[in-house]
């Protein structure tokens, strides 16, 4: 009886070990073809990071939303570029401006409930002035992408694919966002809850959150993010992880053929960072890079149209 007892509790240690084994978790998905990303939605054309934002960029056809995300004092993961309310992009929950947002308005020191009365959509920049406002909360990740996988399935169209910077920096742990581990784990359960992990890649400036992701969930892809001044190279660069992430994405301005040839002989997409301009658009696509990510989503959509002989 007491052999029976523990070959069945051996089995059923057996089962779930193998049921959240790393090695059993859904394979990543890639884009089929050319990786159209709109940079925080669509931030050339409505406010960045909101939801009018991200749904201007699925009605272009986007194939990924690109975003960032930070931590709240409730553990909620909240779609903003900066880890507090920004002076020119925000308004406080009265309707007045935003005076010392890093300071006074950091968002790990609130609740989402107190973050969602600001208004973070209304006022638009005027370096982008085919913005156009309209009231909007910073949302969480969780709406943003249970609004795209509705909208997908509204209008038939392919599966979308998400892009999802952790904006987190050593200096910054415990201030404005938590240590890395829980930052990522945070995360990663929100796009393991909602079902699109296979669909998701988590991106950083900061490897730190790369290497809990890759640690943690296999079916996550991963993107090192390189700044112009930042750069040491693309070996120097991907040295600072212990693997090697699925995708190198660089400030625009670094890349060239040596560039793209060598990624792809170490097996690493290359998405280049912010490139709004048509003409730039063409010499990367003619260097053979994989994506790109834009704050002008429809200008990347015409000139793919081009390319392909559809205009």
């Amino acid at each position: 009886m007491r052999l029976s007892f523990c070959y069945a509790v051996l089995c059923i240690v057996l089962v779930l070990g193998m049921s959240f084994s790393p090695t059993n978790a859904q394979s990543p998905q890639s884009p089929e073809g050319f990786d159209l990303q709109g940079h925080r939605g669509a931030r050339g054309l409505a406010p960045e990071n909101t939801i009018p934002a991200f749904r201007t960029a699925l009605e272009i056809g986007v194939t990924t939303l690109e975003m960032d995300v930070v931590i709240s004092k409730d553990g909620v993961v909240v779609v903003s570029h900066e880890p507090w309310m920004g002076e020119e992009k925000c308004r406080t929950p009265e309707g007045g401006r935003i005076e010392d947002g890093k300071g006074r308005h950091r968002i790990f020191e609130m609740t989402y409930e107190q973050i969602a009365d600001y208004d973070c959509g209304s006022l638009t920049l005027a370096s982008f002035p085919e913005q156009k406002g309209t009231a909007a909360p910073k949302p969480r990740l969780r709406d943003v992408i249970q609004m795209a996988e509705a909208y997908v399935a509204e209008h038939d169209r392919p599966p979308i694919f998400y892009n999802i910077e952790t904006k987190s920096r050593s200096e910054w742990d415990g201030t404005f966002h938590p240590k890395p581990t829980v930052f990522a784990e945070r995360v990663l359960a929100v796009v393991d809850d909602e079902g699109v992990a296979p669909r998701t890649t988590i991106q950083s400036f900061d490897p730190r959150t790369l290497e809990v992701v890759h640690e943690q969930n296999a079916s996550v892809r991963t993107a090192l993010l390189v700044g112009w001044s930042e750069s040491d190279g693309l070996e120097e660069d991907l040295a600072t992880l212990s693997f090697v992430p699925d995708i190198y994405s660089p400030n625009a301005r670094l890349v060239d053929e040596a560039l793209v040839a060598a990624a792809h002989d170490r097996g690493v997409q290359l998405i280049p960072w912010t490139v709004n301009e048509p003409a730039a658009m063409k010499r990367l696509l003619r260097l053979g890079v994989d994506g790109l990510i834009t704050d002008y989503p429809d200008r990347g959509r015409d000139v793919l149209r081009q390319r392909r002989g559809d205009s």
